[in-house]
């Protein structure tokens, strides 16, 4: 009994000095935390900031969060083209849309087929989908391919197929199903008489949600900012078709050209765009939609990295 009153008296003591180190840690690691998300926002900020500034002040204070001058020239020239600009973000979230849904078709039943150690072509089909991470097959050879035999060429297809299905995706999404779905709980399943289409759809999916929409967030962001296929893939008779990004990298280009233009036409009144401003409004552009729907998935984003993770 006594030896219990000393050691209550002792926690007695300890226990305020501990609870205020505690505290202050809290503190100190909450500023810290508050720090980093803005030296992490400030960019984009910076960004957001530039493309309402004047291109006199950009000239006179550069990049500065506190321009002098206000201007939304850079807006009113890039939403100038109107139709065309607003054609191309409908072609961008279909593509985008339509790419995302597809690859998850695609993806997750295959990746569950491989996480079944039961299913005898296992090994041949993971060899086959390990080689092209290790050999690809090139530039030329794949332009060949859907374009010569796919007749891609000048189609929606030609800008969601070739990034529909990633090695890299399959393999998260069938760790996953390994590490996380019990073997038990899909035996029950099968003696309870379901299929493995029901067991897919009906038990494997719910558990699997978070990583499924991981996958879907990569997806999302991978064709979002794509732009390369439509430079491969589309003429210039085929407008109807551009992607967002590929958009605004023509109208980039075109404002180069203007501005080297403007410098061999001495005596000319030529208008030359605001060239840093508008780069910075395509920039908000491209980004304002993702920013807008990554706090929607960052509860399954956090959870898809890291259950699973760890086997228990």
């Amino acid at each position: 009994m006594k030896k219990e009153k000393d050691s209550a008296e002792s926690n007695q003591y300890i226990t305020p000095q501990s609870s205020a180190y505690s505290k202050t840690m809290n503190i100190m690691m909450s500023a810290g935390f508050v720090l980093l998300a803005f030296i992490v926002f400030l960019p984009i900020l910076l960004v957001v900031v530039i493309s309402v500034s004047s291109e006199a002040s950009v000239r006179e204070v550069g990049y500065s969060l506190f321009p002098r001058g206000f201007s939304l020239d850079a807006y009113r020239y890039l939403f100038r083209s109107g139709n065309y600009l607003l054609r191309s973000f409908v072609n961008s979230v279909f593509i985008t849309v339509a790419g995302n849904i597809l690859g998850l078709m695609l993806m997750c039943p295959l990746a569950y087929a491989l996480s079944q150690k039961e299913y005898k072509f296992r090994k041949p089909i993971l060899l086959f989908l390990m080689i092209p991470m290790l050999f690809s097959g090139g530039l030329v050879s794949s332009y060949m391919v859907n374009t010569q035999v796919f007749h891609l060429k000048n189609t929606y297809l030609a800008l969601i197929l070739p990034g529909l299905c990633s090695t890299w995706y399959i393999m998260i999404l069938r760790n996953y199903f390994q590490t996380t779905i019990p073997g038990s709980l899909i035996e029950a399943a099968q003696l309870d008489g379901c299929g493995h289409f029901q067991i897919f759809t009906m038990i494997v999916l719910p558990i699997a949600k978070p990583v499924v929409m991981t996958v879907s967030v990569f997806q999302i962001f991978a064709y979002w900012s794509s732009w390369y296929p439509s430079l491969l893939y589309l003429d210039s008779n085929h407008t109807e078709l551009y992607p967002l990004q590929y958009v605004l990298v023509n109208m980039d280009r075109s404002i180069q050209t203007l501005i080297r233009d403007a410098q061999y036409m001495s005596g000319m009144d030529v208008y030359t765009p605001p060239a840093v401003m508008v780069r910075m409004v395509m920039v908000v552009i491209v980004i304002l939609p993702v920013m807008i729907l990554l706090p929607f998935f960052y509860k399954f984003l956090k959870t898809g990295m890291t259950v699973g993770a760890i086997k228990e």
